[in-house]
């Protein structure tokens, strides 16, 4: 009934920036947390950055703590992530993920409600 539409991925070079956006379509509801998570070949999807209903709370992982920013715009059910510096290591597909039930911060996985179908992001050296 929700989908959740990603957009802004693509290849960039180190030293480079992105800027994802993820949209949810269908019906209206409310959520109340949005994030973004990455997934690398072999490795465990990871949160990168969540943030609350209010703004006021924001979460992010110390793997992108000041070189990415996390914002959202309640009105149109839409989480961005502006990704600056990207490292080779920031390689991997990136999935929004709205969290319908928490009014705050729950880093585990199991806890978000809705996914985004990923969006690749490749930084190449």
């Amino acid at each position: 009934q929700v989908q959740l539409v990603e957009s802004g991925g693509g290849l960039v070079q180190a030293g480079g920036s992105l800027r994802l956006s993820c949209a949810a379509s269908g019906r209206t509801f409310i959520s109340y947390t949005m994030g973004w998570f990455r997934q690398a070949p072999g490795k465990e999807r990871e949160l990168l950055a969540a943030i609350n209903w209010s703004g006021g709370m924001i979460y992010y992982a110390d793997s992108v703590k000041g070189r990415f920013t996390i914002s959202r715009d309640n009105a149109k059910n839409t989480v961005y992530l502006q990704m600056n510096s990207l490292k080779p290591e920031d390689t991997a597909v990136y999935y929004c993920a709205f969290d319908v039930r928490h009014p705050i911060v729950v880093v585990s996985t199991t806890a978000w409600d809705y996914w985004g179908q990923g969006t690749q992001v490749t930084v190449s050296s």
